[in-house]
């Protein structure tokens, strides 16, 4: 199904003037294999020498690159031992004090209904000390966790960098979560202060965020205090005398002047929680250097962030994107746009209109948001200006051929690459990822990332070079959580007890390298289905539904199969024009087989009228398989619709 053509090579205007050519020649490296190559090699030669070229001071410089502290493998890796530097100083202050750079803009705000705020790196940093100041007042510290369960407003920004500043590990959190979900990280990560809203806003409608916090705040006992942002100057809302604060009562009234804390490099910068499949969600744990050093890397050599550079990728401060694009543009003097609301409201023109307005230079999206788009045609695409963008980028599942190609044509317009990524919150970063010296593929995600060991290993384990495997890493990288909050079991077992090779990283996701060195994902191993002994991702069933006129969008599942062992079960959304029929089913069915062989056809294909999604609009299959198994879904206070699994639980269970 995956393109064998290049499609996109590297022209003059992206590699001259870029950061990663100007670090090849100052080290005379000719050709970006080479790079790529020697960037993993010497590991220990790499991230040193990226932070220096890109620009990241050290208060004092480390005394070794690397400890492994005694691990069998990597499991216990430790980064710039001795080193002391500041993520707020780098991204926030040393621009703030330039006087020519403190009144360039910082980030853009928008809201559902168009209102914009501009903000400038002065006025954030200003504003960001006196939050910093009035947290001071409440007892937060260095190491004092500070829970965020805000809406993408300019608070948020200011409050991110007030604990950046203080050193108080901040604790990003889906303003979309439930009480539960909310109050098991506030309470698993010990947090003193929750930052919220009295509502957020989504598609039109305000959300009730504080009255959430009240719930959670009963199964949070280390929580001392919630400051509040007021949207709505009529609204009533519940309060409690001594722990619920407004932050217009408290943070404007304190001194701009605030001394930044300067950290270990080893020092907690963030707790971010990804969500397992069975269990409690899981704390990864990001340190100063470690986190800053990647987000930097990527930011720089795999999106050629500048100063002139306005960046926007479809996120939230829950999800690592957020932060990560945070800290990233702000390093490098660059602008970004916050978005608060659906991307699709007050229709799907959203989000190109934004490109427009602002002149944005960096676009994110998910397959899922470009396959939504796709829909939609494409006569009214040509009437935003998108000259200004310079790079699209993609992440959170994998892409089918025909909604990148669509993507490539029509928002990329031929002229620029596809930054396709894919790692995951433990490293707050990626494993694998292109670069503007990358040729690129159809859904190709490049090479490894720079500095990132990555193998692909066969079922038995065994590395091999050019194929379809399980994706491991090999040795250490500085961003990779420092095992699980409280739970360092957890964690072994989770990365490195890979029956088959427990020397490695089990990443957990299938991917493919053909001859020549390019990767395309396949979607989680764990979805790997197994039809009497033929192994497949999900994700290649899905290319081949998607590869039939009628599907606009699918999720594939595995279900137990008594003589297959596993049998595939398909569910599609079908596209305009299109009604269900048995007729329909079968040549869908049929389409399948005919791209995957006989013994991959599917045992059913449901036509649903929707997919549970999440606000990222990435699909959620695992929760689909246990609905449609009749099991306990688990935690869905990430997904946006989570009636759409009912049409799930209605689906006749064939056989």
């Amino acid at each position: 199904m995956k393109g064998t053509k290049i499609i996109w090579k590297p022209t003059k205007e992206y590699v001259q003037g870029s950061h990663i050519k100007g670090f090849m020649d100052q080290w005379g490296i000719k050709t970006h294999q080479a790079l790529y190559q020697k960037s993993i090699d010497d590991i220990k030669w790499f991230w040193p020498a990226a932070m220096d070229y890109l620009g990241i001071q050290w208060h004092r410089r480390y005394d070794t690159v690397l400890d492994l502290d005694g691990s069998r493998s990597f499991e216990k890796a430790r980064w710039f031992i001795g080193g002391k530097l500041s993520i707020a100083y780098h991204c926030l202050d040393r621009h703030a004090m330039n006087p020519y750079a403190g009144n360039r803009l910082a980030f853009v705000w928008e809201a559902e209904d168009g209102t914009v705020e501009k903000w400038t790196y002065l006025e954030l940093y200003g504003a960001a000390n006196q939050c910093a100041n009035a947290l001071r007042t409440l007892g937060v510290r260095k190491g004092v966790t500070v829970g965020f369960y805000m809406p993408m407003i300019p608070e948020l920004l200011v409050a991110f960098w007030a604990c950046m500043k203080l050193g108080a590990p901040l604790i990003p959190i889906f303003s979309g979560f439930g009480a539960k979900p909310l109050a098991v990280r506030l309470a698993d990560a010990k947090a003193r202060v929750l930052l919220t809203a009295d509502v957020g806003f989504y598609k039109a409608r305000a959300i009730p965020l504080k009255a959430t916090c009240d719930k959670a705040a009963k199964g949070a006992p280390s929580l001392r205090h919630i400051l509040v942002v007021r949207r709505e100057e009529n609204r009533q809302i519940s309060w409690t005398p001594g722990r619920d604060i407004w932050w217009h009562d408290l943070v404007p009234k304190q001194s701009q002047a605030f001394k930044t804390v300067v950290l270990d490099a080893e020092d907690l910068a963030m707790i971010l929680y990804s969500s397992g499949t069975t269990g409690k969600p899981k704390g990864t744990l990001h340190r100063v250097a470690g986190v800053f050093s990647q987000v930097v890397k990527e930011l720089g050599f795999h999106f050629d962030v500048k100063p002139d550079s306005r960046f926007y990728w479809i996120t939230n401060i829950g999800w690592m994107m957020g932060p990560w694009q945070v800290m990233g543009v702000q390093h490098f003097g660059g602008c970004y746009l916050i978005y608060e609301g659906n991307p699709f409201y007050p229709n799907h023109e959203r989000v190109l209109d934004m490109v427009a307005r602002h002149g944005l230079t960096h676009l994110g999206l998910s397959p899922t948001y470009a396959r939504s788009l796709r829909t939609k045609g494409e006569g009214w695409i040509t009437k935003y200006d998108l000259s200004s963008l310079k790079f699209l980028g993609s992440t959170g599942e994998p892409f089918d051929q025909e909604t990148y190609m669509w993507v490539f044509q029509h928002l990329a317009q031929g002229r620029m690459p596809i930054i396709n990524i894919s790692g995951g919150t433990e490293m707050c970063g990626c494993l694998v990822s292109p670069s503007p010296l990358t040729p690129l593929k159809p859904c190709s995600v490049g090479r490894h990332g720079l500095g990132m060991a990555i193998g692909i290993a066969d079922d038995e384990g065994k590395l091999i070079d050019v194929g379809k495997g399980h994706l491991v890493l090999l040795k250490p990288a500085p961003s990779l959580t420092r095992g699980f909050l409280g739970d360092w079991q957890r964690y072994i077992d989770t990365y490195f007890s890979w029956k088959q090779n427990p020397n490695v990283w089990y990443h957990g996701d299938y991917i493919k390298r053909d001859r020549d060195g390019q990767l395309t994902l396949h979607g989680r191993s764990d979805d790997t289905i197994n039809v009497a002994g033929v192994r497949t991702g999900a994700g290649e069933i899905e290319d081949a539904l998607m590869d039939h006129e009628a599907v606009r969008e699918s999720a594939v599942i595995g279900v137990p199969d008594d003589l297959k062992g596993s049998a595939i079960v398909c569910f599609v959304i079908l596209r305009s024009g299109y009604e269900p029929s048995d007729q329909l089913r079968t040549d869908i069915s049929q389409h399948v087989a005919r791209i995957m062989g006989k013994n991959l056809r599917p045992r059913a294909v449901e036509m649903v009228p929707d997919l549970p999604r999440t606000r990222s609009m990435k699909i959620v299959r695992r929760a689909i398989q246990k609905k449609y198994l009749g099991e306990d879904p688990g935690d869905l206070a990430s997904v946006e619709n989570p009636a759409a699994l009912d049409y799930i639980s209605q689906a006749p269970k064939t056989s």
